[in-house]
């Protein structure tokens, strides 16, 4: 059956269509680059890693953008509070720039190790100041918005006159009311549930920029929709992201699309895609209870809840294994398990490849691929496909020993559906091409000496490790604290 995504929005599966077919427009929140990248982010990667390389296996001609937000992001998601990329600047003594450029760079390396795509266009916050200004200025034309104090905020009472509010996340306004509580500069909203669009920095503020209402920086919800929309237009296809991003993000989204393009935005997207959470023992990922894991301590191994490094696309199979929809439950059992299926998958393609033709075919390989497929359009059911394809096993083994055959043209055709879709659509490396985290040891023993010779201001031996790696494909990223390294592309 053609692909049926279930939306957020309509709370249903709905039959993929793009509106300016063959071209797709596809926006994910991508990370807020103030720490390691975890495995929540890993999550949401792969996810949408996946869509993306089914969508163009389909014939989409797909725009994907992820953003870097590098400002504006506060603390606990509210108006008030101090910015997640300041804080983690004052305590290691760093511009800020340095903080989203360092991290921008860990967040790479991680998605390079397990094998995500770069996304078509990776805008960040601060390089699209204009954009949301713009964006801004025409939302306080159409009445649905006030300044106070150099800060602009969303008026929701008036937007409320004039569309609903709550239809992606369901939320009420009396329930953000009661909810709701007292903080410092809420005074200044005409009410509580209003979000900041600009926030007014105080001098001492490193991040600011020049504004028709004063020096300040962007609310965190306005960065996406002026993103989004200024790479796809409004309305695109699909937005995609967390479900912990629904409300307020999200929601908050729509609700600036809708104030400043009116009923033509029609929710800013068509499709609204949320990946669940990952889990620990059953609770919630936090720094406060221990549990919390960035995706490089999964490699290494470096951490109490783990009893050994895992390659990366045991941890990609581990994602794959659980539908986007379900939470998905993280252990060190789990990763154990994730990483013998994957290499029981390869014994499988390995064993594939070993077949002889027969004369004749008694085994129905376009229904196996057709099962395969029908998973994945079924709203992107990887745990399902990948249950066909261990399904194979048996198979293989009986194709292998002769007990049945297949034409060559058959056999042809299961070895080309079995990497399609192993290789390109899942994006599991074949073993030989994994374990560029085996090269860690010797370039961590590298990195080491080329930094000792810079210590001791033997620059020319410094530059030679690095010229010579560069010639070799490797390259080096010195930070204030660390050398981290590349393959190039």
């Amino acid at each position: 059956m053609p692909l049926h995504l279930y939306n957020t929005l309509t709370r249903r599966k709905e039959l993929f269509e793009p509106l300016r077919p063959p071209y797709v427009g596809m926006y994910v929140c991508g990370p807020t680059v103030y720490g390691d990248p975890h495995l929540g982010h890993a999550r949401a990667a792969v996810v949408f890693d996946v869509l993306y390389r089914y969508l163009t296996y389909l014939g989409y001609k797909v725009r994907y953008v992820r953003n870097i937000t590098d400002v504006g992001h506060l603390e606990g998601d509210a108006d008030e509070g101090e910015d997640k990329i300041l804080k983690k600047a004052r305590l290691e003594k760093l511009e800020p720039i340095e903080v989203a450029q360092y991290y921008t760079a860990r967040y790479h390396q991680a998605m390079d190790a397990l094998h995500v795509k770069r996304p078509s266009i990776e805008p960040t916050a601060t390089a699209h100041i204009p954009q949301q200004i713009a964006m801004i200025e025409r939302i306080l034309q159409n009445g649905f918005a006030y300044v106070v104090n150099g800060s602009v905020y969303l008026d929701l009472e008036a937007y409320r006159k004039a569309y609903p509010y709550g239809v992606l996340s369901g939320r009420q306004v009396e329930e953000l009311l009661a909810g709701s509580r007292e903080l410092e500069g809420q005074q200044e909203k005409r009410h509580p549930y209003d979000f900041a669009l600009w926030k007014r920095a105080e001098p001492t503020h490193l991040m600011q920029w020049d504004s028709p209402w004063g020096r300040g920086f962007p609310g965190w919800h306005i960065e996406c929709s002026a993103m989004s929309i200024h790479y796809l237009g409004v309305p695109f296809d699909i937005h995609g992201g967390g479900m912990d991003l629904v409300f307020p993000h999200h929601e908050a989204e729509i609700t600036q699309a809708h104030a400043c393009f009116g009923t033509e935005a029609q929710h800013q997207a068509r499709f609204w895609v949320h990946n669940n959470l990952v889990t620990i023992g059953g609770q919630k990922m936090s720094k406060s209870l221990g549990n919390f894991i960035t995706i490089e301590e999964v490699f290494t191994g470096r951490h109490a809840l783990l009893s050994r490094g895992y390659p990366p696309m045991a941890l990609r199979l581990l994602i794959l294994q659980a539908h986007y929809r379900s939470p998905l439950d993280f252990s060190d059992e789990a990763l154990q398990a994730a990483h013998k299926a994957y290499l029981r998958l390869l014994q499988i393609g390995e064993l594939l490849g070993r077949i002889q033709p027969g004369g004749i075919s008694e085994w129905d390989v376009a229904s196996w691929e057709a099962s395969v497929f029908a998973a994945l359009d079924d709203d992107l059911n990887t745990a399902q496909a990948l249950a066909q394809l261990f399904s194979l096993h048996d198979e293989a083994v009986r194709l292998y020993k002769r007990e049945v055959t297949l034409r060559g043209e058959d056999l042809e055709r299961l070895r080309r559906t079995w990497k399609v879709v192993v290789e390109d659509i899942l994006g599991l490396l074949p073993l030989k091409a994994v374990e560029k985290s085996r090269w860690d040891a010797v370039m961590s023993l590298i990195i080491t000496l080329r930094r000792k010779a810079r210590a001791e201001k033997n620059y020319a031996l410094a530059d030679f490790i690095r010229d010579e790696l560069a010639k070799a494909g490797i390259r080096l990223l010195d930070f204030p604290h660390e050398t981290l390294w590349e393959l190039e592309a």
